[in-house]
């Protein structure tokens, strides 16, 4: 009783602009989110089982279907961070406006990079050429590879630490604000493998983003769908 309490009350700590269209919107882009992830995680693992060195790259049909899947996660990522604004209390609403700006950000580079990866470095007329591993694709060291650390353990890392203040007095709150955390500092961490040149380190950030994520666009679902929105919209 005294958590379903707690629970309530953090739930009505939600600001006004939790209207049932941030509602919805959240419950979707979490839901889409949980999804997806599984589906990248179960992708990602039968292709890194196929290599036969760590340094090796995974190759099609499961790199192209790990970029779309990709691809198509930003925009619910965006929607959902859109939505921890709108459930943000007022005291905390400058730091979820900072983490949907972060999100932003890896949104636009992770698409411009995945998408190019996936269209030109397929034409016949960069085939042959030379410079074509340092700058079409995710080979280390190369530029493709360079941008998506930062999008992944920079933008996604800052994105998730500052939006996780925002949560607090329930358990459901908390617990999202821990994993938060934890997802922000693990993929934080993967650069690591840039400071040492060994990839094998920056793998560490997958479980970050991957893994974590995953659950806590779960659990953000849950979350929502518990809470009572503003108004009528």
């Amino acid at each position: 009783m005294a958590d379903r309490a707690a629970m309530a009350a953090g739930e009505q700590r939600a600001g006004a602009q939790f209207t049932a269209t941030a509602r919805r919107l959240g419950i979707y882009s979490a839901a889409s989110i949980a999804i997806l992830g599984l589906a990248y995680s179960a992708t990602l693992a039968v292709g890194l089982s196929s290599l036969e060195t760590p340094r090796q790259p995974i190759g099609d049909p499961m790199f192209s279907i790990l970029e779309m899947l990709i691809m198509v996660m930003m925009p619910p990522m965006i929607g959902l961070m859109v939505a921890v604004h709108a459930w943000a209390p007022v005291s905390a609403k400058t730091l979820s406006i900072v983490s949907i700006v972060f999100m932003g950000l890896l949104a636009g580079e992770t698409c411009g990079v995945h998408l190019v990866i996936l269209t030109l470095s397929r034409q016949a007329t960069f085939a042959n050429a030379p410079w074509l591993p340092q700058l079409l694709s995710f080979q280390w060291p190369s530029v493709p590879y360079v941008l998506d650390i930062l999008g992944w353990d920079v933008f996604f890392a800052l994105s998730m630490l500052f939006a996780a203040p925002v949560f607090s007095g329930s358990r459901l709150a908390l617990s999202i604000r821990v994993l938060m955390i934890l997802s922000g500092a693990i993929a934080l961490a993967g650069l690591g493998g840039v400071a040492a040149n060994d990839m094998r380190i920056r793998n560490i950030g997958i479980v970050g983003y991957a893994l974590l994520f995953p659950v806590v666009a779960a659990l953000l679902a849950v979350l929502f769908y518990k809470t009572k929105p503003y108004g009528q919209d």
